[in-house]
């Protein structure tokens, strides 16, 4: 592509490419800004695609933009309002898509423009249902064009909620007949194999669900073409599914799952969702809904809305599943382990209540959190953590609550109840200690530091209780908090344990949690 701005798109001078206009009224052509550099013709074409036939395509690489033409300008309204609500997301990075005050892209006489018709003449033809399954020669020189396959690769992050095959099959089946769900476990991350009857339904589902979340701020789909064509399942059970052959045996349900997911995931059902015949329908959530009916392609009542995860949404009509508070946490090194260090670590992601180590299993521990939400909060951030020299599993317990013990029980002080422990970091609601959750990580984030306490304090506090300090900033605006790099993730929780609520003097006591950035 040209890095130059061409002005001949339709006789204008080049002003009309400045990125801060003022918003144009409705054309049929758009005007794309942050575009990525690697982006290809054919994704960008994509972006189109739910709304109706894309006539033309013009890709300024040099300024990171782009222009696209809608067949009708309905179309291109339906799209600038869906686009407003749920911001695009190319590459993983936000585009944003308004108005162009060009009311066509004439690209007849600019060069490098061979792509960009191969690519929508490829894509309109996915569209249409022409491009037969094996390819064609327009997608033999690029990538694997949107639509050649009707198998998708979905990956749940942020899994703070169980997901099974049944919530799967009612997102996924709103665009489209949805024939055969393979669940499965891989780089500890919950995946799926989902084919549908038809490749077109595929693509719509990758670029409507990709990005979104399944419940309000967590569960985000990750949604892709996969390089199979069509699945086979041998079993129908909660694992794997072919909706077209009811006569499959269930196999001997030995879970494909690592057994630590599974005993998170519970028993098949475990999700009751009010709606499991579909979604529910398009009701006045608190948030300002969009209603997806008008979109092409059969969508039904699938409703979007904000959440407060930004640029992400959360697919209403999904009912988080029910499940207990209490964890059991396993594989704990019994020497080393108390009540006291599971309260500190857990209550980075939740108010912790009570802990009970077993009396009889010392390596295993059962905690009792406020609420469902912050124990699969802590489940999803501490399984597979390295605790004291040992990876330790996390599930939801069976149990409702954690006993206490009776009077006169010898307990060897291995029950705790915290619930009215001052430590609690989210009592207070609307607490901004909610928008600070993150994984464990190597840098601590420490606050409620006093003025005379100095950098080689913290870091001789650090150094002297056995940790590797390697590297320290206060933070600029704000000398009361500070980022510390420790050697490992491993310490840096050890640490977290060992120095939340040290006693600085003048009455402030540290307070430690992980955080998102590095030094």
């Amino acid at each position: 592509m040209s890095n130059s701005t061409p002005s001949t798109a339709n006789g204008n001078d080049s002003r009309v490419y400045k990125g801060d206009r003022p918003p144009c009224g409705p054309s049929r052509v758009l005007h794309v800004r942050k575009v990525p550099l690697e982006v290809s013709e054919a994704e960008l074409v994509s972006l189109g695609i739910p709304f109706g036939k894309v006539t033309n395509l013009l890709m300024l690489k040099g300024k990171n933009q782009a222009f696209l033409e809608m067949a009708s300008e309905e179309a291109a309204i339906t799209m600038v309002n869906y686009y407003t609500t749920a911001t695009p997301h190319v590459r993983n990075q936000p585009v944003y898509i308004q108005y162009s005050n060009h009311r066509e892209l004439k690209t007849d006489n600019l060069p490098n423009q061979g792509r960009a018709q191969a690519a929508l003449q490829a894509v309109n033809a996915v569209h249409s249902g022409n491009m037969a399954l094996s390819g064609s020669a327009s997608a033999s020189d690029g990538p694997l064009m949107p639509g050649q396959s009707p198998v998708l690769r979905i990956i749940v992050e942020n899994l703070f909620y169980p997901v099974s095959l049944e919530v799967l099959h009612q997102i996924f089946s709103k665009f489209g007949t949805v024939l055969k769900i393979i669940t499965f476990t891989k780089n500890n991350q919950f995946q799926a194999l989902l084919q549908y009857a038809d490749p077109m339904n595929a693509h719509h589902a990758k670029v409507t669900l990709d990005g979104q979340n399944i419940y309000n701020a967590c569960c985000t789909l990750r949604v892709e073409f996969s390089k199979l064509t069509s699945l086979n399942v041998k079993y129908n059970n909660d694992k794997s599914r072919d909706f077209t052959r009811l006569d499959l045996p269930s196999g001997d349900s030995q879970p494909t799952m690592d057994p630590g997911m599974t005993a998170a995931f519970g028993a098949p059902g475990i999700i009751s969702s009010p709606y499991a015949a579909g979604f529910a329908p398009a009701m006045g959530f608190p948030q300002a809904g969009l209603s997806m009916q008008a979109m092409p392609g059969a969508l039904g009542p699938l409703t979007l809305s904000g959440s407060a995860v930004a640029g992400r949404m959360a697919i209403h009509g999904m009912a988080p599943p029910a499940v207990h508070a209490v964890l059991l946490v396993s594989n704990l090194n019994p020497d080393t382990i108390s009540p006291n260090g599971l309260f500190i670590l857990f209550g980075v992601y939740g108010d912790v209540h009570r802990v009970k180590i077993l009396f009889n299993k010392k390596e295993n521990a059962l905690i009792q959190m406020a609420d469902a939400t912050q124990a699969q909060l802590a489940m999803s951030h501490l399984n597979g953590q390295r605790l004291h020299g040992k990876v330790i599993r996390v599930t939801i317990s069976k149990h409702q609550t954690v006993q206490l013990p009776r009077e006169g029980q010898e307990d060897q002080g291995l029950t705790k109840d915290f619930s009215g422990s001052p430590l609690h970091r989210f009592k207070k609601p609307g607490s901004k200690n909610f928008q600070n959750i993150f994984p464990p990580s190597a840098t601590l984030h420490l606050s409620n530091i006093p003025p005379s306490v100095t950098d080689d304090v913290l870091k001789d506090l650090f150094a002297g209780t056995g940790y590797t300090v390697k590297a320290f900033k206060f933070f600029q605006k704000d000398r009361k908090m500070a980022l510390i790099q420790l050697g490992s993730v491993e310490e840096a929780i050890q640490a977290l344990i060992d120095l939340h609520n040290h006693d600085l003097g003048e009455n402030h006591h540290l307070r430690v949690s992980f955080s998102k950035s590095t030094i």
